[in-house]
Formats: C-alpha cells, structure tokens, sequence
C-alpha cells in the first residue's frame, strides 16, 4: 500500500465498495463514509489525503460540506463526483477549488490518474511549506547561514537568478560548501516551485544507469528492460533538475545532455520517438571544468552551454569569522535539539580552534565534527577534549599532550566508546556507525577495554 489515504464520501454502498476495490488494487489504504457526519468523524479520527466527494448526500449537499471543508481552512483537496446532467454542480466545485471532478458513472481508469495527480499535485505542495518553514527557522537565507559581504553578494545573486529565464545554471566550490542548499534556492524561488525538482549524483553512477536515470529506456532496450521507465528528466518537466558533479558524466552522456539543452528533446534509451521537455539544469561542480576540457575529457560545447550563469559558492575560509561561529551557533541548536543536549555554545578555547582552523571540508564538515561533539559530550559548553577534527596533521589546534589535564589517547577512546553505546542503547550496529568504525571493530575495542554489551 501506499503512504496517501483516500476518504469516499457517498451515500451508495455499492458504489463505495466498487471505488474501494479499484483504489485498494491501486495501492492506495481507503477510508468510507455514506453522509456528511460520518465524514466529519472520519476526517477527526483520521489523516486523509484526499476527499472523493459525492453531491447528493442524505444529510446536505458535498459543494455545501465542501465549502464547510474551505472555510475550517483545510487543505484536503477534493475530487467532487457529479451526475453527466449537472454540470453546474461541476462549475461550483471548481470555483471552490475542487482538483476536479468525474462524472457517474464513474469510469475508473480515469479515477485513479486524476487521483495519482491529485496526490502528486498536494506532495508538490507540502514540499514547498515544510521547506517555506525551514526558511523562516532560520537566520539565513533559503537553509544557507551567513552576514558576511561573500554571503550576502551570493544570496543576491541567486534570487536574481531565480527569478530570470535562465535554463541553466553552473554552481562552482569546494566540496561541502553548500551547492545542493544553493539549488534548492535557485528552484523555491522560482516560478517553477510548485513543480519537481529532482537531483542526481553523477560521480555515484556508472554511464549506463546515469544514463538511465535521467533519460529513461524503453521496454526490451536491454536485458532487465522488462517495462518502460520515464527518466528524471521526463519527471521533472516545467520544474528543476540539479546534476552534481557534471565534471562526472561520460562523453556519452555529455552528448545527449547537451541535446537537452539547445533543443529541448531527448529520446528514451532503445527508443526512436522524441520527447520534449521544459526543464531547468543547474550542474554542480567542485573540479574546474576548464581543465577537463583542456584534457578532452569534458565538452567545450557542453561547458559553454552551461557556463551561461556561473555562481561561486564561497569556503568557510573565505566568509570570515563571524560566519564560522554563526555556523557553529547553527549547528549547536540543531544537534542540542536531535541528542536532547543542552550546549550552550563553545568555549573560548574552540572558538580559537574554530575560527583558525583550515576547514577544508567547509560547512559539512563542521557540521560533522559538531554532531560528534554534541552526540558523545557532557557540559554547558563545547571544550576541546569533545572536538575530534579529521585533518589530524593540524596539530597545532589540539591541546599541548604534555599537559597533565590532557586524557590519555586510552581514556579518550574508551570514553568514546562508552557514550557511543549509551548513547545507542548498546545498539552495536548503530555504535559503530557513529564512530565510523565496522561492527568487528567495535567489539575488538570492547573487549580491549572489557566494555559490558549490554546496559544491564
């Protein structure tokens, strides 16, 4: 079954039970009701995605429950069903703000596509709220965080770029400095926010599934062809689709992308028939793409095609400190929030660490070292002995090992161990995971330091 839930609303038992079946074999967990109180009830006592709703009901009229639906400012969306005479039924739904309607007798198959698109329509929307919402829990900019000039200049630059007719877009950086969060921004603020925007890693897939994914194939195009599939950037018509690490993506593929681009068509992979699309790339990249043009192993074409609007997200190092301690300000709220901690920020001494350190693995990288920190720490305040940073050669921003307060290398690894168990319930799978370490290891340690495997 699927996750939505459809409620029908009619006062024909047969019909209900025909619906029911026909949306059951669909996939979709159904919900009945034969009036406007039963309605009512199921819509308190339950979470219904969608509302298919008869006019002719034995305690009122379904535009008049609708228009009750309206006022208590719910959000359901709502399939009326009218009788093929009463087309003035079907004019006041949709005046209303009824999806649609299907006149009886109902013909099914039409049904659950107007269903599917219903659903897909309301998803498109939640999406655009919960990531609305994220905007205004911040003190940034779309989920990116920062008061640096660097900053501010870049979040200028996206909104312009949003709202222009750009159908594509290249977003440069290092690794970790928020390419994904600038797409994001690119799309929510667009006129294409209320449609798709679908990602893909390019350095994750091999050439024939990358290609694949984004084109689609056609059924027997080869061996585990059983069906057809639409590709992503079928799926992503009239909205966004965000390639990171372009620099990735075979010649083969560069090819067929860069058809994408000046003509707009495609065809499935096995397939002959031209598809068109309306869709806007941003690609991402942390490699200068001019090099690899140089060495022929990326298109001068395709790199012009999409070099139309660059933007350069800039390095930890480069915003300053007042960014760095924003961010880590950020980061500590968050994590006191998902570990239940209760940090009140860093101390003196880290924010020292901080703001000195190279941060090579930007914004992603501090958020790993403060969720480590905050997840395995006790105290008010994040010291140095809770701060494990990756780029170990940079001695000089741990404490002097010859202080005598300074653990030892043992201590500090049995401690580590002992809060990763605490803090997973004895969970030795979910243990190692946040030490970064294998199951096997995690118990070798274990016995080393004669650790008990269980709380108990």
């Amino acid at each position: 079954m699927r996750g939505e839930t459809i409620l029908i609303v009619d006062d024909e038992k047969l019909l209900r039970l025909s619906l029911q079946k026909v949306l059951n074999d669909a996939g979709f967990p159904v919900l009945e009701a034969a009036s406007i109180t039963e309605a009512a009830k199921q819509i308190k006592q339950h979470d219904a995605d969608i509302i298919i709703l008869d006019q002719k009901l034995p305690d009122g009229t379904g535009i008049d429950f609708f228009r009750h639906l309206k006022n208590s400012s719910s959000e359901i969306p709502v399939i009326m069903l009218t009788a093929v005479d009463r087309s003035d039924v079907a004019v006041q739904a949709m005046k209303l703000g009824a999806y649609d309607y299907v006149t009886k007798p109902v013909n099914y198959d039409e049904l659950v596509i107007v269903v599917e698109k219903a659903l897909e329509s309301t998803r498109l929307k939640r999406q655009v709220a919960h990531y609305r919402k994220e905007q205004e829990h911040t003190y940034g900019f779309c989920g990116m965080l920062g008061s640096s000039e660097k900053m501010k200049h870049l979040f200028e630059t996206i909104t312009k770029i949003a709202q222009s007719k750009s159908s594509t877009v290249l977003l440069t950086g290092e690794s970790g400095t928020g390419k994904e969060l600038a797409a994001k921004a690119i799309h929510f603020l667009s006129e294409r926010r209320e449609k798709p925007l679908l990602s893909v890693n390019c350095s994750a897939l091999s050439e024939t599934i990358i290609e694949s994914e984004l084109f689609g194939y056609e059924k027997g195009a080869f061996t585990d062809a059983k069906t057809q599939k639409r590709g992503l950037f079928e799926l992503a018509d009239s909205g966004t689709i965000f390639l990171d690490e372009i620099g990735d993506i075979s010649l083969k593929v560069q090819v067929k992308l860069l058809r994408v681009i000046q003509e707009k068509t495609f065809q499935r992979v096995g397939g002959t028939s031209e598809i068109s699309v309306d869709v806007r790339i941003i690609a991402a990249t942390n490699r200068p793409l001019e090099e690899l043009v140089e060495k022929n192993i990326f298109r001068e074409d395709l790199y012009f095609r999409l070099n139309v609007v660059s933007v350069r997200i800039p390095s930890v190092r480069e915003r300053g400190n007042d960014d760095i301690l924003l961010l880590a300000d950020y980061f500590i709220h968050e994590f006191n929030n998902k570990f239940q901690k209760n940090f009140q920020g860093l101390s003196d001494e880290v924010k020292q660490l901080f703001v000195q350190y190279p941060w090579k693995g930007n914004v992603r990288e501090m958020k790993n070292v403060l969720e480590r920190a905050i997840l395995l720490g006790e105290g008010d305040y994040i010291s140095n002995e809770h701060i494990e940073f990756s780029q170990l050669k940079h001695s000089q921003f741990f404490r002097d090992s010859a202080t005598s307060e300074t653990p030892t290398l043992y201590e500090l690894e049995k401690r580590a161990l002992e809060q990763a168990l605490e803090a997973t319930q004895y969970n030795q799978t979910h243990a190692a995971k946040l030490l970064g370490i294998s199951r096997d290891t995690l118990r070798y340690r274990m016995k080393k330091f004669r650790l008990p495997v269980s709380s108990g």
